[in-house]
């Protein structure tokens, strides 16, 4: 005879985000748009934000419209700290609370550490860890208050292996997968699990430039299992479950999503 207690294993329902509220920086295109689709169809309200909001408008209308939830957009610099707190004030009036936090906004400036500005160098630092920094920043008290809450920060398989002439985007996500251990052990006492996604290869609008070159097929295609680019909808499943109560026993985690590009 079993010795569980069914009544105590929720299943399926786990995974429900309804009636909880999300930040998605970087959320008008790309991986943070599939992410923000994603936690919608799980119920969530979401608030994608961007440079320039208005280029999501369309997307957080048909949000709208296939999930029935709210979904609208916010026009914030991510490395702007007087920007990133009106964020988080809006959401909060808007939504009622601040549930989870995507970090996806980044940029990548490829090349040769000669050939590469110092400009360069502290423009990829400046979007991809301050602007990390100071989400997580405004989000934090809110979250405190309410005693719980989900951030997932956007790091990458180069945070956590390296590759010739990407010194400024490896750097930049190095710095994330510490960011996010750190930031995990300070938040945990209040039930705020800060987690990470490390993606691998997806075909995004960073990706295009290199998506036909020999770099990209030897380097990338030619060193995953599945011998592939990702596609944008298998990001959904780990934002998915890091947002819900299936990952509230999650801390400081890196998790790779990347057809075994790190598995080598």
């Amino acid at each position: 005879m079993s010795q569980l207690d069914f009544s105590q294993l929720p299943g399926l329902s786990i995974f429900s985000l309804k009636g909880k509220s999300a930040i998605i920086t970087g959320g008008t295109k790309g991986l943070g748009l599939a992410m923000a689709a994603g936690l919608a169809s799980a119920g969530a309200n979401v608030l994608l934000v961007s440079r320039k909001a208005s280029d999501g408008d369309q997307a957080a209308a048909e949000i709208a419209e296939n999930y029935g939830v709210k979904a609208m957009t916010f026009p914030a610099d991510v490395a702007d700290q007087a920007g990133m707190e009106a964020m988080a004030k809006f959401a909060h009036e808007a939504f009622g609370s601040i549930d989870i936090l995507i970090n996806s906004a980044g940029i990548n400036i490829r090349g040769a550490i000669d050939e590469l500005t110092h400009e360069d160098f502290t423009k990829v630092m400046e979007v991809n860890v301050n602007g990390t920094w100071l989400a997580c920043r405004a989000v934090t008290p809110y979250m405190k208050e309410q005693k719980k809450g989900a951030i997932i920060n956007l790091a990458s398989t180069l945070g956590l292996v390296g590759l010739a002439n990407r010194t400024p985007y490896t750097a930049s996500k190095g710095a994330v997968v510490q960011m996010t251990r750190a930031l995990a052990l300070e938040l945990a006492p209040w039930n705020i699990n800060v987690n990470a996604i490390c993606p691998g290869p997806f075909l995004t609008e960073m990706n295009l430039p290199i998506a036909d070159t020999e770099e990209g097929k030897k380097f990338v295609v030619g060193a995953t299992a599945l011998g592939r680019w990702g596609e944008l909808k298998e990001i959904q499943g780990a934002a998915i479950f890091l947002a819900s109560d299936a990952a509230t026993y999650m801390v400081g985690s890196m998790v790779t999503v990347d057809g075994g590009w790190t598995a080598r």
